[in-house]
């Protein structure tokens, strides 16, 4: 038995939401589309995991953060797919795909052919097994990634509240999970072997307030280190945390976030793949010409730095759903995909975006010192000899 569709998004997350708007917005028939999604839900904005899911009163639940809230438009619920004649094909998982053939073999059996695939499976959360550490499966160890994840680890902070947690990576998911515990009135430990939070893209001055002001919050840094080992209870319970450079930890909670991995597997040896991506062209479309790739799975070219990079945010998932969407449906209209690369997060009061990347000399505007950064009247502007970055 099979089903067939003109149109076939592959993953459901944020990428899949946009581009299922999109695709409506370019005139899609009833019927025409699907979209085929591990998870149990509609696509919904993922940001909302690591902050207002995880609020102790008045948290966000669905269908409150369906896609596309998140950039002020319409909410897609499941009665939204429904009345435009998309079929939602949800707890499904893919076992393999056939790019040559056109087709999709679920685990369960049913093969799903397509005209034009979509790949938007997004990435998975890296694993401390995958370090050697063993632990991942205790009832207190929590990765954040998709609603299962958020549902449990919200689940466990209810069970924590005055107790100690631990945050293992100082990244997105390490500083806005922090925050959140914090609010929950959870003592937070954050362990990574960065010299700094977010290395990724903060300096270590802009870094440096970030950290000063978690620290008036009660959080406790301890940099230059990794996890080395768990201390389990007689149940199986982390209680404690073991470094890599000797420090103990108590832990009622861990929370890891130590990177994901693109979700290429189902696509090795049949599409070139890219910096740990699918290659796509400025068109998002992949080295076959029926099949494009979006999102964190997405390794695309990014002109104002004149190479391919693959980008973990969710504004590139947005806006690259939306322009593979116009290449598929209106080829001869749509421009390459000229994306300059925008970051943001918002933690406690903070709120920051940063454009492009930061390398090259920097100039600090404002005062980083006091309240006034924390009102956006900072700015730090980078710049070299043959492009600038913000």
């Amino acid at each position: 038995m099979g089903r067939a569709f003109v149109y076939v998004i592959l993953g459901g997350g944020v990428a899949a939401g946009y581009a299922a708007l999109e695709f409506t917005k370019k005139g899609v028939s009833n019927g025409e589309l699907c979209i085929i999604s591990e998870e149990p839900v509609a696509p919904y904005e993922r940001p909302a995991l690591s902050k207002g899911f995880l609020l102790p009163e008045a948290p966000a639940r669905l269908p409150a953060f369906h896609t596309c809230v998140g950039a002020n438009e319409e909410r897609l619920t499941p009665k939204w797919y429904k009345e435009h004649g998309i079929e939602l094909i949800l707890g499904t998982r893919v076992k393999s795909a056939d790019v040559r053939r056109k087709t999709l073999l679920t685990a369960a059996g049913e093969t799903i052919s397509y005209k034009y695939l979509i790949i938007a499976t997004g990435a998975r959360a890296l694993r401390l097994e995958e370090f050697g550490v063993s632990g991942s499966d205790a009832e207190n160890v929590c990765y954040l990634r998709d609603l299962a994840d958020a549902t449990r680890l919200a689940d466990v902070m209810q069970t924590s509240t005055g107790g100690n947690a631990v945050v293992i990576g100082g990244g997105y998911i390490g500083m806005e999970v922090a925050a959140s515990l914090v609010i929950n009135k959870i003592n937070v430990s954050m362990v990574f072997p960065e010299p700094h939070c977010m290395g990724r893209l903060f300096t270590p001055k802009i870094a440096s307030y970030y950290e000063e002001f978690y620290k008036a919050k009660g959080v406790n840094f301890v940099k230059g280190t990794v996890l080395s080992s768990f201390v389990f209870d007689e149940d199986g319970k982390v209680t404690g945390v073991n470094l890599k450079d000797g420090t103990d930890l108590p832990a009622d909670l861990v929370v890891v976030g130590i990177g994901i991995r693109p979700n290429t597997s189902l696509f090795e040896g049949q599409l070139t793949l890219e910096k740990g991506g699918i290659k796509v062209n400025s068109r998002l479309q992949t080295s076959n010409s029926s099949v494009y790739a979006v999102g964190d799975v997405a390794s695309f070219p990014v002109k104002i730095f004149g190479e391919s990079r693959r980008l973990e945010h969710v504004d590139a998932a947005r806006k690259s759903a939306r322009h593979a969407v116009a290449a598929i449906m209106e080829p001869d209209t749509t421009p390459e995909f000229d994306y300059l690369p925008f970051f943001y997060s918002r933690v406690f009061s903070f709120s920051w975006q940063f454009y492009g990347d930061n390398l090259g000399e920097v100039i600090y505007f404002g005062d980083f010192s006091g309240p006034s950064f924390a009102s956006i009247a900072a700015l730090a502007y980078w710049y070299g000899r043959r492009r600038r970055r913000w």
